[in-house]
């Protein structure tokens, strides 16, 4: 019976033997679907009907639910939405309009130069994210398993989570929280405080785990959204609450299509614009409080 080491070893190898057949202008796309469970007990509470909730859910499945695609060479690659077109009165407004500065634009990766740019909108202004690419710190694995025609390999990491990346957001003192709360009745005092900002109530991890699968016989370093640094194509994410899922791959298509970085709008650093949403979001929060304590329950007069 073959170790795990050797197994593990010989398909690198095989990856080092495949890796040669590839012709310096190789393209390929893969197909994703990505998918974010949430609970909108989350969110909701006990106050809100299984209607509403019903309700909510179906509004938010197309948020939370989304087809990419990820076209692919040796080096470079752009990750974007598949966009389909959406029927009458499905996003836009409200939560779906609030989306679309949360969801980004197509980012682009360059595992050579170590360079991520992403086209990204935030509340009606276009920005360009350029940034160093970086890397997980992946712990390889033995375990395979079967991912259409191909063979994948295991690999862990933890990943860091930005205060604002949405599909790790929870209620705070939701689930296991509440059994916290309960022995701290400063967090009841703090609750009250803060009733009229809803955004106290949402904490997101410091960390998440993430389980990769990736591919030897696709041999490069590349994966959907911010997800490369494997011997091999990345064609499933779990990490957290999200799945993200490799559907299709062709190889070497018929029509060829160029691999071009985003270059429209404001060009800012990750923590510039991290820095941009903070300075929006609390601006957001205070026009909130001062709304709520002016007008009370009624909305009060507007001068």
């Amino acid at each position: 019976m073959k170790t795990p080491f050797l197994k593990l070893t010989l398909s690198l190898f095989a990856l080092c033997f495949v890796s040669m057949s590839f012709s310096q202008d190789f393209q390929g796309k893969a197909y994703y679907m990505s998918k974010t469970t949430m609970n909108m007990d989350d969110f909701g509470g006990r106050e809100m009907t299984p209607e509403r909730k019903k309700q909510m859910e179906e509004r938010m499945k197309s948020f939370l639910e989304k087809e990419y695609i990820l076209t692919f060479n040796k080096e470079e690659s752009i990750y974007k939405e598949d966009e389909k077109l959406e029927a009458p009165g499905a996003g836009g407004r409200g939560f779906g309009g609030f989306s679309s500065s949360l969801t980004g634009g197509p980012k682009y990766k360059n595992v050579k130069s170590k360079e991520v740019v992403q086209d990204q909108e935030f509340f009606g202004k276009q920005f360009l994210i350029k940034d160093e690419l970086k890397n997980l710190e992946w712990k390889m694995g033995s375990e395979t398993k079967k991912i259409g025609n191909y063979t994948c390999f295991k690999a862990t990491a933890t990943k860091t989570v930005d205060e604002f990346d949405w599909r790790s957001m929870r209620r705070r003192g939701g689930r296991d929280g509440n059994r916290d709360q309960k022995k701290d009745s400063t967090k009841t005092d703090e609750a009250k405080t803060n009733s009229d900002d809803p955004m106290s109530e949402i904490e997101v991890p410091k960390t998440i785990e993430v389980v990769a699968w990736y591919t030897p016989q696709i041999p490069i370093n590349q994966g959907p959204d911010s997800y490369w640094g494997l011997p091999g194509l990345i064609l499933e994410i779990n990490a957290d609450r999200t799945t993200i899922l490799c559907t299709k791959i062709v190889m070497n298509p018929e029509e060829k299509e160029d691999i071009n970085k985003p270059s429209k709008g404001d060009e800012v650093t990750q923590a510039e614009y991290t820095e941009i949403i903070t300075k929006k979001m609390n601006e957001m929060r205070e026009m909130y409080r001062g709304r709520g304590g002016r007008g009370g329950r009624g909305g009060g007069r507007r001068n």
